[in-house]
């Protein structure tokens, strides 16, 4: 057994290396995780922001179109109530012209 010392002593600093190279790796292989974690993280932050800005926008269209159809209704019944007043005064019109014919004859 004593020609196994000389052999243990020649494959440690080898064992040890490939402990510490093990190690190093998976120090190396955590902080990539970590970083893709936070990229990951980041992205998805990214993606709900631009859903909720969509989605205010969306929002804000569904306001505006709903106050430009109000308008425009207000704009019809202006423009029918306007269109009756000008038939009134043309059926005035005719009755002042017929009434100033009775009296003329």
């Amino acid at each position: 057994m004593a020609f196994l010392a000389p052999l243990a002593e020649a494959a440690a600093p080898a064992v040890i290396g490939s402990l510490l190279g093990g190690a190093g790796n998976a120090v190396q292989n955590g902080a990539m995780g970590a970083i893709n974690g936070w990229d990951e993280a980041f992205q998805t932050g990214l993606y709900a922001e631009q859903v909720r800005h969509q989605e205010h926008m969306a929002l804000q269209s569904s306001v505006f179109d709903e106050a430009m159809d109000e308008r425009a209704e207000r704009m019809r019944e202006v423009n029918t109530l306007r269109d009756v007043q000008m038939a009134q005064r043309r059926a005035d019109n005719q009755i002042t012209k017929k009434f100033i014919q009775m009296i003329s004859e």
